[in-house]
């Protein structure tokens, strides 16, 4: 099959690589339909995240299931599924809870890379959610993709941050996560939504999925705003979602005593000082966003058409030309890269 190998920082190649297999059998294979570039594949393309040897590449997925193990019980090959960026049990104690993505048996779709023409999938029962009705219309499939990971973890971002009627809730980072974040907190009934962008196509897709006011400043100028915004006061809720040390200071700093920050940005070099934090009295939750727990409701939002998620995606490349999808999100020519199969 074909897929997308990392060689290198900067180097995206895609090439052929081993069909998968079922392994064990609680496995299951899907030809992939639709999968998409990440912003967190963007870390070890720029080289800031260590990668070892030839890397297949992606964790977002949507596809037709093509065999299943013996032990598969929940789907059956010919549906059409979504799934999860961490594979879960969704049976385990943790998982129960709620965080399916630290389940106690978890497995990173990235080590497996569906950014191919099929992927094997473990713990299917769980990772698995079947979509009602068969493989959707095509022009549906970009919905159900945002699902596999950057609704589902904007979604958890506005649920950490508890976005909700009469809040304001403020948005770091504009990107397709901290877009689809917003889209969350409308659903939810945030009073005022705040976008901190500084790019005009991004602004505009902020405010069509619900942002009221949108705010370019950053660092210390950015909270200041986000203050004089909010009464001197700061927003009730502020959602993380870039993973940098200068993002995670604005949204502490931008949350009123008593508010809650949710991150899911992945962190690098992200450090908290201890009397800051203190004093700064926000409660703090975040992590990898536990996808699978979303993903029915996302399901039935997606297909009811009240939600659409897929308007993020705003470049589509085949697969064959996932090179130039890396280069485009790289120079910010592109949010979001959708690759066709």
């Amino acid at each position: 099959m074909r897929g997308v190998v990392l060689h290198a920082p900067g180097d995206v190649r895609v090439q052929d690589r081993a069909d998968p297999r079922i392994i064990e059998p609680t496995d299951a294979l899907i030809r992939v339909t639709a999968t998409c570039i990440c912003g967190s594949d963007l870390w070890p393309y720029r080289g800031i995240e260590a990668v070892e040897g030839p890397a297949p590449m992606g964790h977002e997925y949507v596809g037709v299931v093509e065999e299943i193990g013996s032990d598969v019980r929940t789907v059956r090959t010919g549906d059409f599924v979504v799934g999860s960026f961490f594979a879960s049990d969704n049976t385990c104690e943790i998982c129960l809870a709620g965080y399916q993505s630290r389940c106690v048996h978890a497995v990173g779709m990235g080590s497996i890379g569906t950014q191919a023409e099929r992927a094997r999938i473990p713990l299917a029962d769980g990772t698995l959610v079947r979509v009602p009705g068969g493989e959707p219309a095509p022009e549906q499939i970009p919905h159900l993709l945002a699902a596999s990971d950057v609704l589902g973890t904007g979604w958890f971002a506005a649920v950490a941050a508890e976005a909700g009627p009469g809040k304001t809730v403020a948005v770091v980072g504009d990107g397709a996560v901290g877009l689809l974040a917003i889209l969350a907190a409308a659903h939810f009934g945030a009073e005022r939504i705040i976008a901190m962008s500084r790019h005009a196509d991004r602004q505009a897709l902020a405010r069509e999925f619900g942002a009221t006011d949108i705010v370019e400043e950053r660092g210390k100028a950015g909270v200041a705003r986000i203050k004089e915004l909010t009464g001197g006061l700061g927003a009730h809720s502020v959602i993380e979602a870039v993973g940098t040390q200068e993002s995670m200071q604005q949204a502490i700093r931008s949350t009123r005593p008593g508010g809650h920050v949710g991150y899911v940005g992945v962190a690098h070099d992200v450090t908290l000082d201890g009397m800051q934090l203190f004093f700064s009295s926000v409660h703090l939750h975040g992590g990898p966003a536990p996808v699978r727990r979303f993903l029915p409701e996302l399901i039935d939002l997606i297909t009811s058409g009240t939600i659409r998620p897929g308007d993020v995606f705003d470049l589509s490349l085949p697969l064959e030309e996932a090179a130039e999808g890396y280069r485009a999100m790289d120079e910010r020519r592109a949010t979001k890269v959708l690759l066709t199969l």
